[in-house]
């Protein structure tokens, strides 16, 4: 496999829930977001082959204005963003099924597996969750436990909570 070394650009932008850090490629595409103001912390969980030095920037563009308008309410500006992730046969079909969870309409790990092809592989879907480097993107913070509660999160259940009532209320309101 060809290893992808390029210069990534990150770029940090202030949310009611702390700092969200955004790395692209230099195609554009998201090859890591998560609440942190470090990019380190998102490095850590980004496929090797697609890890490169880091430049800080202001701005990354349509990523941080389309990311700027979903935390302002337009909750399917983030919708068509392009992710370049790396992981195994049903984790990318995993995270594809992630992409059609709607705002607002939350599902559990057992739908999730299901709607990820294997409707068994409950485990196997949250760990595809757990190794999502591309959050709010690919929305992992959707998925919730059969009961209802969060379940866990990698940047927290208070951001998750947060998220998901931001989703909701909007969401609601629009209706």
């Amino acid at each position: 496999m060809m290893t992808t070394s390029s210069t990534l650009d990150a770029s940090t932008i202030a949310t009611a829930v702390g700092p969200l850090t955004l790395i692209a490629d230099p195609d554009g595409a998201l090859r890591a977001a998560g609440f942190t103001a470090d990019p380190d912390d998102l490095l850590a969980v980004v496929h090797p082959d697609l890890r490169g030095p880091v430049r800080h920037r202001a701005d990354l563009g349509d990523v941080t204005r389309a990311v700027r308008s979903y935390l302002a309410g337009e909750l399917t500006a983030i919708d068509q963003l392009p992710v370049s992730q790396r992981g195994g046969p049903f984790q990318r079909t995993a995270w594809s099924a992630l992409r059609e969870v709607k705002p607002g309409e939350p599902v559990s790990y057992t739908a999730f597996a299901l709607r990820s092809g294997r409707p068994a592989a409950v485990r196997a879907a949250a760990g595809a969750c757990a190794r999502n480097a591309v959050a709010l993107v690919v929305p992992c913070h959707r998925v919730l436990r059969g009961d209802g509660t969060l379940g866990g999160y990698r940047w927290g259940l208070p951001i998750k909570k947060w998220l998901l009532d931001h989703e909701s209320q909007v969401t609601f309101a629009g209706q």
